[in-house]
Formats: C-alpha cells, structure tokens, sequence
C-alpha cells in the first residue's frame, strides 16, 4: 500500500501576497520567518531582480523571480493575482527593508486585496524604525515624509509645513541632496535636535546628533557624502 504523499509547505497555505522586509545592508538581520517564506513561496516579486537573486542565492533560495518596481507595478501585480488565482503563495520584497514604505508595493499590495486575496506582512527591518529607536528623543509622535521632491521650492514647503506642524519628523534622502535639505533645514529650524543615520547596518554605519544647525555644518564641511541617509527631527 502506498504511503499519502505528504503536502510541502507551499500546498498547505491558501493562496496570500506575503510582504516581506528584508536586511537594510546586515544579512543577519533577515528573520527565520522571512527565509522559510521566501523559500516555501511559488513565486518571489521584486523591485530589483539583480539585487533579490544575490540575497537568494547567499541564502540557497531557488523560488523564481518576477520584477515589481514603480515602473510596472500595476502591471505586474496582474501577474501576481494570476499565481495567486493558481494556487500559489507569492511573496513581495523590496531593495532593503519594509515594502511600501518609501518603497515599491503598496499599489500591488492594494490590487491584491481587491482581487479577494489575502495581504499577510512579515515584519523584520525598517531604516524608520531603526533610526527612531537610536534617535534618542521621547517624541510621542513622529510623521514618516520619507523623501522630499528633489525641487527646492516644493522642498522647502513641506519642511516648513511639518517644522510648523510641530510632530518630530522622519526623512530619507540621497548622499547627493542630503547637503541641500540640511541646509534648508539649519535656515528654518536650526536649533531643533536631529539624528542622522547613514549606511545603517553596514559597514560604514555612521550616527550624527546634535542640532540641525550642527549637523549641517559637519555634512557641509565633508569633502563627499556617500551612503543613503535617513534624517529624524524632533518636535519642538
């Protein structure tokens, strides 16, 4: 008599978009949880298949790719519902860190829901929070901006409309604009405390403090900013 075939894992779960955080640069980082559903998934969807394959295959994963960027989110979350409509699980990761913020995933997330399929996060890194929980502030609230319009005159009114505000703020910039928001930032609220975190989790992880002012004045004096940056400022 021949033994049941036992079920995998990904024949065992009913068909869900997993969104999955992933290392911001420490590949210790990832959570078992996020492995076993990168492994177990009939399909992995990503915002950058080059950078997805490397994190696969350090970890020995050979689920199959598909791209979901900004550019064709839309369009690839039709491929998404389509496996999902098959049978398949399916997870979504971005470049690093939590998708959907300041990141690809929040449209396929929300098409995926509106085809009648569950949306399941698994939690694990995020710049936001890693740099507010080094910040050193008591702020009670803090408004995720994440990046600012790269025009100064767009940029400079939002950053008086969240300084007016008064809540403590998080930002994400590029080591080619981080010189100019600081600047914008000493000219309209120098004396406010912030912490800026850069290349978290990797080699070259750095932590500024101080007032803006302060700051401004070290990044200003730099020969070269190199790294992503995220920028928390307190509340008054």
């Amino acid at each position: 008599m021949n033994k049941p075939e036992k079920k995998t894992p990904q024949a065992a779960r009913p068909p869900a978009l997993f969104m999955t955080a992933t290392p911001l640069g420490n590949l210790g980082d990832i959570t078992a949880r996020a492995l076993e559903t990168l492994k177990t998934a009939g399909l992995v969807a990503c915002e950058d298949t080059r950078r997805t394959l490397a994190l696969l295959t350090h970890f020995d994963i050979k689920t199959k790719l598909i791209s979901c960027r900004q550019a064709n989110e839309k369009a690839a979350a039709q491929k998404v519902i389509a496996a999902l409509r098959a049978g398949m699980c399916v997870a979504y990761v971005s470049d690093a860190g939590s998708p959907g913020i300041s990141d690809p995933g929040a449209a396929l997330a929300r098409l995926v829901c509106e085809g009648g399929f569950p949306v399941i996060p698994v939690p694990g890194p995020s710049a936001f929070a890693a740099l507010v929980g080094v910040a050193g502030a008591s702020d009670k609230t803090v408004v995720f901006e994440g990046f600012l319009s790269p025009k100064q005159g767009r940029r400079r009114t939002r950053l008086r409309e969240l300084l007016d505000f008064g809540a403590a703020f998080v930002l994400y910039e590029s080591p080619y604009r981080i010189v100019k928001l600081m600047g914008d930032l000493a000219e309209m609220g120098g004396e406010r405390y912030c912490c800026i975190g850069r290349e978290m989790t990797k080699l070259h992880e750095e932590y500024l403090r101080g007032s803006v002012i302060d700051v401004y004045k070290t990044l200003f004096s730099a020969e070269k900013q190199l790294g992503e940056f995220a920028v928390f400022v307190s509340g008054r």
